[in-house]
């Protein structure tokens, strides 16, 4: 609060996840409409994500905006290398850098806090490079007190599950498609329609491999569901579907860069 309140004015990158909305929230409650939360719509950002996150500025009478990127039609980003997220924020931050200059907004800021520091995250390059702050990387505040201090503020994102781009779900080297990201989006709302709120469709080409938490393996599992999830997703264009043994975990598909460092 001491940080946000140093601030003449502020925009929030602000997707509608835990870090994000409460930074927005905060922010808003410091500042008032000197602080505008911004949220970037394209494919890669699930439907029912952007609904959400209008919803809740809605609810906290924040001073919001929805702008569309394009980064998907990048090359560098639709190539699909690991450093892809560099090229989306550099989409991003370019368009927010030009807007607070234009209407003169003093700092540009994001949801990162210190537990993403020790991730692998191409995008907090992107963010240094345009002199984007992270205020809760300077209050050194983690996920967890986040979501503490959210809960506290009554925020419904308090427990909200982690989310990424949809991008997130196709292997390093396979071009992200239009078409993939909603497939990938489609399939992955049916699923939380089912109740499953911790998930992940991985995007194979034709093959689905679905990622849930261990406890949501027998609703999957059950004759009923399990057809009723094999025609839905062969509806949206998917050959097979494959229930992932090992479970859900943030990032699987970063497991084979680990793999190949290991190897050089």
């Amino acid at each position: 609060r001491s940080i946000i309140g140093e601030m003449e004015s502020l925009i929030v990158a602000y997707s509608g996840g835990t870090d994000s909305a409460f930074l927005a929230a905060t922010a808003s409650e410091i500042l008032g409409n000197k602080a505008l939360s911004v949220t970037a719509k394209s494919p890669s950002l699930a439907p029912a994500e952007l609904r959400d996150a209008v919803a809740l500025a809605e609810k906290l009478g924040l001073n919001h905006r929805v702008i569309e990127t394009h980064e998907v039609e990048r090359d560098d980003y639709a190539a699909n290398n690991p450093d892809r997220c560099f090229f989306c924020k550099d989409e991003l931050y370019t368009y927010l850098s030009d807007f607070a200059k234009d209407e003169e907004y003093a700092v540009i800021a994001n949801g990162t806090n210190i537990d993403d520091l020790g991730d692998f995250r191409p995008g907090i390059s992107a963010a240094k490079q345009y002199g984007v702050r992270s205020p809760m990387v300077e209050a050194n505040l983690t996920k967890s007190e986040i979501r503490h201090l959210s809960e506290g503020m009554n925020l419904p994102t308090w427990d909200k599950p982690a989310q990424a781009c949809l991008s997130s779900r196709i292997p390093y080297g396979t071009m992200v498609t239009v078409e993939a990201l909603t497939q990938i989006a489609e399939a992955e709302e049916y699923l939380h329609s089912l109740g499953i709120r911790q998930l992940r469709v991985r995007h194979h080409d034709t093959v689905a491999r679905i990622e849930v938490e261990p406890e949501d393996f027998l609703t999957l599992s059950s004759e009923e569901v399990r057809t009723e999830v094999v025609s839905k997703f062969r509806e949206i264009g998917y050959s097979y579907v494959t229930l992932d043994l090992q479970g859900f975990r943030s990032g699987s598909l970063n497991e084979i860069l680990a793999r190949i460092g290991k190897k050089s």
